[in-house]
């Protein structure tokens, strides 16, 4: 396997710049001239719209910029990436991030995509999704599967804990997870029936269905919001999460809903925006929804308007986080935020108490439905 020591980075086929390595470690980065003119910063505080080279932090993101580290499979992707180095005599921990960003290819979260690729050989192969359930639970045991090509092609670039793949439905993106280890094994229904209350409480969510099994109640799958049509043509959406656009790590609980309102009124400018992010704490709180880190919270890039906007929401699910608490604390409380620290939070940001008390009780209310 090549070791490289650049890399373009491209958004829809246009180049917006140059990645390279640095002697000690660090990835600098350089806006092309001509996306100079004509783009966008792909992330806002960290890179601006300028002519000059910016270098990164090696920490947290080992020497990435948050936006690109956004790029990188962890959890589920980031196992089957190192298994498939393995297999194919490579040893994962020599691997730096600028060569793992090669292996994303043109499935990975967000628009942004990555040259030269390092490709794999791999077989094609049919399976149902009982029988890619039952190959994951193989892979989270540490034993051999015959399928580990085809879950790389289908799951390799995903983020987050749970076993997942990234498919196509009727010419559509989806993705489809699956329970991991440490999952009731009606995880499916139990997300699917969260993804309707949050529907019914006024969230922005995208499309999901609850795919059959003849195994377990059925899988959880949610069209992808990264994915989209414009004029005509299929197109990626420019997405980056609070992690990346605050260079902060997803693992480290050091966020507060007071800052995530600040941020989203500051980048979106749109209190339809707020109103959204302030209805979600409610229902994380209610829902008892607790995992709710820097990277479950993201802002997509509206091309057209030019315009960022806080995404649709996803990972809602009953979880408990570290210690049991809020990742996200609610005016300082993660243990037990009562509905004055909820408040609190509104009146901090602007919204008015009676309608930030009715937008509460209605999702309390609404929450009651979901047994846990």
């Amino acid at each position: 396997m090549e070791d490289y020591k650049y890399l373009k980075v491209f958004y829809n086929d246009k180049l917006v710049g140059t990645l390279a390595k640095t002697p000690d470690r660090l990835v600098a980065f350089e806006y092309d001239s001509e996306w100079l003119a004509t783009g966008f910063s792909i992330s806002p505080f960290s890179l601006p719209l300028q002519k000059k080279v910016f270098l990164p932090k090696f920490e947290p993101f080992e020497g990435l910029f948050g936006v690109f580290n956004d790029s990188l499979p962890d959890g589920w992707g980031r196992l089957l990436v190192d298994r498939l180095l393995l297999k194919n005599k490579i040893n994962p921990s020599e691997i730096d991030n600028l060569n793992r960003l090669a292996v994303v290819q043109e499935s990975g979260m967000g628009a942004l995509t990555y040259k030269p690729e390092h490709k794999f050989e791999t077989q094609e192969q049919e399976s149902d999704f009982d029988k890619l359930a039952q190959e994951c639970s193989k892979i989270l045991e540490s034993k051999s599967s015959d399928n580990l090509d085809e879950l790389f092609k289908l799951g390799g670039s995903s983020g987050g804990a749970r076993p997942k793949i990234l498919t196509q439905i009727n010419g559509e993106d989806w993705i489809i997870k699956f329970p991991s280890s440490q999952d009731p094994k009606n995880i499916g229904e139990q997300e699917y029936k969260y993804s309707l209350v949050a529907k019914d409480c006024g969230i922005k969510m995208s499309e999901t269905k609850l795919f059959d099994s003849k195994i377990c109640s059925g899988y959880f799958g949610i069209k992808r919001f990264d994915r989209g049509v414009n004029e005509g043509k299929n197109k990626k959406v420019h997405m980056v999460s609070v992690s990346g656009l605050l260079e902060t790590s997803h693992r480290l609980p050091n966020l507060d809903y007071n800052i995530l309102m600040k941020l989203t009124l500051e980048l979106t400018k749109n209190y339809q925006d707020i109103e959204q992010l302030y209805r979600l704490m409610c229902f994380n709180v209610f829902a008892h929804n607790r995992d709710d880190h820097s990277k479950n919270f993201s802002f997509l890039y509206d091309e057209n308007k030019e315009e960022w906007h806080l995404s649709p929401a996803y990972d809602l699910t009953y979880s408990s986080s570290f210690n049991g608490e809020h990742a996200t604390t609610i005016n300082g409380e993660g243990k037990n935020p009562s509905l004055e620290d909820i408040l609190a939070v509104a009146k901090n940001i602007g919204i008015k108490e009676k309608q930030a008390r009715d937008i509460a009780l209605d999702i309390k209310e609404k929450c009651l439905s979901l047994v846990y």
